[in-house]
């Protein structure tokens, strides 16, 4: 698939797949088989794509152990579900892991939460990586893989004053591909989405959270893709159990997805 390929998809659903914090509590056995598991929930729904996204928290950038491990779940996901597409998110602030494991997994996408401007997280502030991540993904000729960008994620606070639809805009010329805006509630975000637009945000926006089976057709309304997890996640799941998204609601999501493109 290619980067014009992720944005053709109808209905563009974008199921994230969150991987356990690495350690010592998981071996790459039980990681496959957590993976391979809830990869197949969201195949048999009919999701377009996966995102796997890694959760192990650290300072700087990604470091050797979580992004080998990362690389060779993606890759074996690959070959567990091969009809689905796969993105990936890192959360260390790195501008060339995120890509470098979709280059090694046959991915078709990363997402980067600070592509522009500066944001203050949990860990600290963090600035845009997005001219550092063009060029990494020139230099391994895979422009190809699409570069979502986040603007004014919803996890942290923004460095400096500008608006939301000034930091689409940003993001726009700087390069991203699609866009993702989530604002702190649905309502929130449907008006930055309405903000973005009439300010002339001409890349695709994608919706990056709280949408459910009952708001879809609003989101799909108001943009060109979503991407969900926790709405879709078992209520009843343990902390030890290796499904942990639930089968009925994936499928269930699915069909409200495909009834609104089809009307």
């Amino acid at each position: 698939m290619t980067a014009k390929a992720l944005f053709k998809a109808d209905p563009l659903v974008i199921a994230a797949l969150h991987l356990p914090p690495f350690g010592r509590a998981h071996g790459m056995a039980w990681l496959e088989d957590y993976v391979a598991t809830n990869a197949r929930v969201f195949a048999e729904a009919g999701v377009p794509y996966i995102k796997l996204q890694d959760q192990t928290r650290e300072p700087g950038r990604m470091q050797a152990a979580p992004l080998a491990v990362t690389a060779a779940l993606a890759r074996f996901l690959r070959s567990e579900v091969p009809g689905i597409g796969l993105g990936i998110i890192v959360e260390a602030h790195d501008a060339e892991a995120g890509l470098a494991i979709a280059h090694a997994a046959g991915g078709d996408f990363v997402r980067i939460k600070v592509f522009v401007g500066g944001m203050m997280t949990a860990q600290g502030p963090r600035h845009g990586i997005g001219a550092e991540a063009l060029a990494f993904r020139h230099g391994l000729g895979r422009d190809d893989i699409a570069i979502l960008s986040d603007v004014h994620d919803r996890t942290a606070m923004p460095l400096a004053g500008e608006t939301a639809e000034f930091a689409a805009e940003w993001a726009q010329k700087s390069g991203a591909d699609g866009l993702i805006i989530t604002g702190a509630s649905f309502d929130d975000t449907l008006q930055r989405i309405g903000k973005a637009s009439a300010a002339g945000i001409s890349r695709p926006i994608l919706i990056g959270g709280s949408v459910t089976e009952t708001n879809i057709t609003a989101a799909l309304g108001a943009s060109q893709g979503v991407i969900v997890s926790s709405s879709l996640m078992r209520r009843d799941a343990k902390a030890a159990d290796i499904l942990r998204w639930d089968r009925d609601l994936t499928r269930r999501f699915m069909d409200a997805a495909r009834n609104t493109r089809a009307h």
